[in-house]
């Protein structure tokens, strides 16, 4: 088992360059198979969900070759096999996403329900009512999601929330709808985009994905393609995050600056000074920063993903910080590992009251989920003394060996076996 052991308290200095982004990538891989072809994705991030998701691709008989790191080649000509019951899917919340390919193309799609992190209701009942829609027959039977229809047709969906996951899977499975599909009140995530763009790429006529109404126009079939995973907006706010939480100064290149505005509008909030480039921020902390209240919301309004990470750094701002989790009504689970930190955190519900300017100090943790690993890293990094953080599978699936990076940053962080 793996650990992450940091000496903290100093000031983190330099630049990052930041890797493809995670949630598009989880969609635009299974994505794939629903093209009876070759397709190339560039820009990978290197992470223990991408190589579950290839080692499903595999099984379902797609042949996957990485031609360097970050570039994956996927044939999926020779899939045959409409059932994804592997033992990679339960580690997987994206994995649903192969319902979605399956069902396009083959009519026929029986996947194991998702796994992944564990932070509350993620349900996936929008997913079947838009499959429901198209005209196919969906339940869950045995721990499996089973869809069939002997033709998808074009339907008007309304999504009863925003929901990314929903949005996408329904706009792979109608690339084969006959006829035209509306998907309305669809969620305008950037990985939303990207995948659409890919399905585009691929032949798909797929139009309005960033807005509230996308519209789809069927296709027969789709051919290959090679496309550019966009950066991972997640990843690049951790660590603007850090940089604050630990009064340093942290350039972050290879990113889309406006994927990052409600990031960029709260650290600016709390005293922060930002640069911003055509492809990278600057960002430089301050030992006395301001508390503010946050609301994670939808996008473009600040993520969920970074709601944890926020929480810590709220932890060395001066007086009290209110957040709101308005997506996931069970993502506080981490408080109690940050608590041992010395972070004075009170929740209630979804709302959590931070008292700042806290002395935080090392402490023996366990990541609970993904993100709630990457708070805990900065809580680490910020603390006096040594922090022992556990678990750290949890963060490699979402971050390509957080610690090389950190040290180049000039971080005392140290990944250890037992």
């Amino acid at each position: 088992m793996e650990h992450i052991v940091i000496a903290g308290k100093r000031g983190l200095r330099g630049e990052v360059n930041i890797n493809g982004a995670k949630n598009a990538a989880v969609a635009i891989i299974p994505a794939a198979v629903a093209s009876a072809s070759v397709c190339v994705i560039d820009n990978l991030p290197h992470i223990e969900d991408i190589v579950s998701l290839v080692d499903a691709m595999t099984k379902l008989g797609c042949k996957c070759r990485f031609i360097n790191r970050n570039t994956l080649e996927i044939d999926s000509t020779g899939v045959t096999s409409v059932t994804a019951d592997f033992d990679s899917i339960k580690k997987l919340r994206a994995s649903y996403y192969l319902v979605g390919a399956l069902l396009g193309r083959f009519g026929e799609a029986q996947v194991l329900l998702p796994g992944g992190c564990n932070f509350g209701t993620r349900p996936i009942d929008q997913h079947m009512k838009g499959f429901e829609a198209l005209g196919a027959a969906v339940a869950i039977d045995h721990g499996m999601i089973k869809a069939k229809a002997a033709k998808l047709t074009g339907a008007h969906i309304y999504l009863d929330v925003a929901s990314v996951g929903a949005t996408i899977n329904i706009m792979i499975a109608s690339v084969y709808a006959e006829g035209t599909t509306v998907i309305e009140n669809a969620a305008k995530e950037p990985h939303v985009v990207d995948c659409a763009n890919f399905l585009n790429i691929l032949g798909a006529r797929v139009k309005g994905a960033g807005t509230d109404t996308i519209r789809i126009k069927g296709v027969t079939e789709l051919h290959g393609g090679e496309y550019t995973i966009i950066p991972d907006q997640i990843e690049c706010g951790t660590f603007m995050l850090t940089a604050a939480a630990t009064a340093g100064e942290i350039t972050v290149r290879n990113i889309i600056p406006k994927h990052m505005d409600s990031v960029s509008a709260k650290l600016s909030e709390m005293g922060c000074k930002l640069t911003e480039g055509s492809d990278f921020i600057t960002v430089r902390g301050s030992d006395s920063l301001r508390a503010v209240n946050v609301k994670t919301m939808a996008y473009p309004g600040f993520p969920t993903d970074l709601q944890p990470q926020m929480t810590t750094l709220l932890c060395s701002a001066n007086g009290t910080s209110i957040i709101t989790e308005t997506v996931f009504d069970n993502r506080y689970q981490y408080i109690t590992e940050l608590r041992r930190l010395g972070c004075q955190v009170t929740v209630d519900g979804r709302i959590a009251v931070i008292e700042g300017h806290n002395r935080l100090t090392g402490a023996s943790v366990t990541a609970t989920d993904l993100r709630a690993g990457a708070a805990l890293v900065i809580g680490g990094l910020c603390a006096e003394g040594v922090t022992d953080i556990g678990n750290v599978k949890y963060i490699d699936r979402g971050y390509e060996r957080i610690e090389l990076n950190m040290q180049r940053l000039g971080a005392d962080i140290k990944r250890v076996s037992e």
